[in-house]
C-alpha cells in the first residue's frame, strides 16, 4: 500500500486529527512535536483506533448523504 496521499493536504489533516485526540484523551504532552508522530505504542494504539473509528463514522455518514 502506498503512502502517497491523493490530496496534498490529507497527510496535514490527519496529523491535526492526531494531535486533536491527543488532547482530548489528555495524552498531547507525549507526542513528539517534531515530526507530529507518537512516541511508544501504549499512545500509538489508542489514539489510532479513535481515529480509525472517527475515519469510519465520516465515510459512513458520506455513504449516507450521497444515497438520499
Amino acid at each position: 500500500m502506498s503512502k502517497n496521499f491523493l490530496d496534498p493536504n490529507a497527510r496535514r489533516a490527519l496529523n491535526e486529527m492526531k494531535l486533536e485526540i491527543a488532547r482530548e484523551m489528555g495524552i498531547e504532552n507525549k507526542m513528539n512535536n517534531n515530526e507530529n508522530s507518537i512516541n511508544n505504542i501504549f499512545t500509538a494504539g489508542p489514539v489510532g483506533g479513535i481515529m480509525t473509528r472517527k475515519l469510519v463514522e465520516m465515510g459512513e455518514k458520506q455513504l449516507i448523504t450521497r444515497n438520499k
